[in-house]
């Protein structure tokens, strides 16, 4: 595993005191609150997205990260921008900094992807929500951004109309993306 937690060992029976010991030996790295690596371990790029979806459980990759997974855009987020459900609890970072959006039902659980990163299950929206969501959040992200996403993800065909109009009508942005969506009929 890329980073554990203490709570990852109750179920092996080891005491979760026991990973201060190793970390105070010099055989794991104290990467953020309640979070650890082994000096041994090959980072990946993707390890800040690890360790913000370790930090907060109930988060999922989303805009300019999921962009930036995806390999859209030209977009180098500074932060690791999360998704969470309404009514949930926010967690600290001091490991990674974070960009929290909060995204009611039915919007949260949909086009949500689940990819195996460093040994942990990072959930990763798709392409298609992804677009859908950089137009929702616009004010946020930009304009910009949002159309180059739909541009770039219509061109190389990494999703179809249809998808992203799926998701935009569940995001209730539908009418916003219609221009663009037919300015870019090609």
């Amino acid at each position: 595993m890329g980073v554990l937690r203490p709570k990852d060992l109750v179920p092996l029976g080891i005491e979760p005191r026991y990973l201060r010991h190793l970390a105070a030996e010099g055989l794991l790295t104290r990467s953020g609150r309640g979070q650890y690596t082994s000096n041994e371990f090959d980072v990946s790029e993707a390890h800040s997205l690890v360790q913000a979806v370790r930090t907060q459980s109930q988060g999922v990759v989303c805009l300019l990260s999921a962009l930036n997974f995806h390999g859209i855009g030209t977009q180098l987020p500074h932060r690791v921008w999360l998704a969470i459900p309404y009514g949930a609890r926010r967690s600290a970072s001091e490991s990674v900094p974070l960009e929290i959006v909060v995204v009611r039902s039915p919007a949260y659980e949909a086009g949500l992807d689940v990819h195996r990163l460093e040994g942990i299950d990072v959930p990763i929206y798709g392409v298609a929500k992804t677009v859908a969501d950089c137009f929702k959040f616009r004010s946020r992200v930009g304009l910009d951004v949002a159309i180059e996403a739909l541009k770039e993800a219509l061109r190389d065909r990494r999703c179809s109309r249809e998808e992203i109009r799926q998701f935009a009508k569940i995001n209730r942005v539908e009418n916003v993306m219609r221009p663009y969506m037919e300015a870019m009929a090609f």
